[in-house]
């Protein structure tokens, strides 16, 4: 039993960082920055004073750090506890018989095999979760739903750097309603909120350090430098 839960514990676990991962990612993170965060925060480690700046200054990327923490600590005790209870050899019977076959296995083994069944699984979970066809599989269904229950509303703006002080590079889909379609660079005024459009992405073709007058236009992705919350709060 504790070693079924342990496998359990282990495998629901992984799901969670995923999913963890897919709201950073749905509220502006880079995917891969996404997914590191999501660990971070799951394992209680790994985080640098620039990259937590972007969870910190997000009240939406705060509330999902806290319920990963909160997750992370009660998965880590019960892992440990089932962990521990698995190795531990009975204190009553000698051996232990095998349903549907006249053979026992001396209760001293069993933790043995106990260990060895934990290593597998850890090694197949291992594998599993980072075969890239069955990860982005798991990933494209577990976003449909966050998206669909209306748990994390996605965001038009992916942050792909970050600097000091607060600012960064971000990658921005332009919305079909958004105020600064049809304008060029100059007329959008971009500059007065402290954004500096790096290119503009249309199609398969990358416009580097695009002139005043470049005009955006429908499906348009702009990659712009500036403050990462004055960035998301022009485009949200």
């Amino acid at each position: 039993m504790n070693l079924l839960l342990f496998i359990m514990v282990l495998v629901i676990s992984f799901v969670i960082v995923r999913i963890g991962a897919i709201a950073f990612q749905l509220t502006g993170l880079e995917w891969s920055l996404a997914k590191f965060q999501s660990l971070s925060c799951f394992t209680a480690t790994g985080f640098t004073t620039r990259e937590a700046e972007l969870i910190t200054g997000d009240p939406r990327r705060r509330r999902i750090a806290s319920v990963l923490i909160v997750l992370g600590h009660a998965g880590f005790v019960t892992m440990i506890a089932t962990f521990a209870n698995t190795l531990r050899p009975g204190a009553i019977a000698d051996k232990i018989p095998i349903p549907f076959l006249p053979l026992s296995i001396p209760e001293k083994v069993v933790p043995l095999i106990n260990l060895a069944l934990i290593a597998v699984t850890i090694y197949l979970a291992y594998r599993l979760f980072t075969n890239t066809k069955f990860a982005q599989k798991l990933t494209n269904i577990l976003r449909k739903r966050l998206i669909k229950k209306r748990i994390i509303k996605p965001v038009s703006c992916e942050e792909l750097v970050v600097a000091t002080a607060g600012y960064g590079v971000s990658k921005i889909k332009i919305r079909d309603d958004h105020p600064v379609l049809d304008k060029t660079l100059s007329e959008s005024e971009l500059r007065k909120d402290d954004i500096t459009v790096l290119a503009i992405i249309r199609g398969h073709k990358t416009m580097p350090n695009p002139r005043a007058n470049a005009k955006i236009l429908p499906g348009d992705e702009l990659i712009c430098f500036g403050k990462l919350g004055g960035i998301r709060k022009k485009f949200a």
